[in-house]
């Protein structure tokens, strides 16, 4: 596994890859805090908060993401390389774990330049350091954990096609119908009392309950558990393919 996620981790940022996906994160991310009119900016929200990243972020993962992913498998397909790795002593569930590991490094990344924008608002505060830390440790965790779930949705989406568009389109339409779908499906209230427990079962009320600071193990176990689901399905796939 160590050697994929290796070679993983070289693809994406040996040929800059990686570092293309960065810093349009990055830059989106600031244009949408800082520069652009919107509800996102923190200078007309005039609170010292990172709240409005919190919740811009997930929209900008649930494209990048996939985009990472995307190749992890359909292009391996695609290229020949992945029967090459099947006659490798090297087993199915290692050649997706050392993806997703690589997928969720890239990911993480993404938000390291954010602690920024946490210094920023940190020294704007009045006065400075007027900052709840607690709940912002607590979004970063819960965005750290929303990233491992997008991973794992983009690779499963990547191992059911060798065609890399459509390993990217499914990604994006999972993510999208998980994190936003499910939630807007319960708020029509079609279903009268079953529409919360529909809402529990798409990720914006778990990954909700992080950007308030509240850390239930109950929410960190639903994603642990959709993660395996979406590695163990992946795996299958591939199986398949072998």
């Amino acid at each position: 596994m160590i050697a994929i996620l290796k070679k993983e981790l070289w693809s994406y940022f040996g040929n800059w890859s990686a570092w293309i996906i960065i810093a349009a994160f990055s830059i989106i991310g600031t244009l949408f805090l800082f520069f652009f009119e919107n509800d996102s900016n923190i200078f007309e929200i005039g609170t010292a908060s990172l709240q409005s990243y919190f919740v811009l972020a997930p929209w900008l993962l649930m494209f990048l993401i996939p985009a990472i992913s995307m190749k992890s498998i359909a292009e391996e397909q695609q290229s020949g390389t992945l029967y090459w790795l099947f006659a490798q002593p090297v087993k199915v569930s290692e050649i997706i774990l050392g993806k997703y590991f690589a997928i969720l490094l890239v990911g993480v990344a993404c938000l390291l330049p954010s602690l920024v924008y946490l210094y920023t608002v940190y020294i704007l505060g009045v006065p400075a350091g007027n900052i709840d830390l607690g709940a912002t440790a607590g979004s970063y965790l819960g965005l750290i954990i929303l990233t491992a779930t997008f991973s794992a949705v983009g690779i499963l989406a990547s191992s059911f096609t060798q065609n890399q568009i459509v390993a990217y389109l499914s990604g994006v339409f999972l993510c999208f119908i998980f994190y936003f779908g499910i939630e807007q499906l319960a708020n029509y209230k079609l279903l009268g009392g079953a529409d919360y427990f529909l809402s529990k079962l798409g990720f914006y009320q778990h990954f909700l309950a992080f950007t308030r600071g509240l850390i239930d193990l109950q929410d960190v176990c639903y994603f642990m558990l959709i993660i395996v689901i979406c590695l163990f399905l992946a795996t299958k796939f591939v199986q398949k393919k072998k």
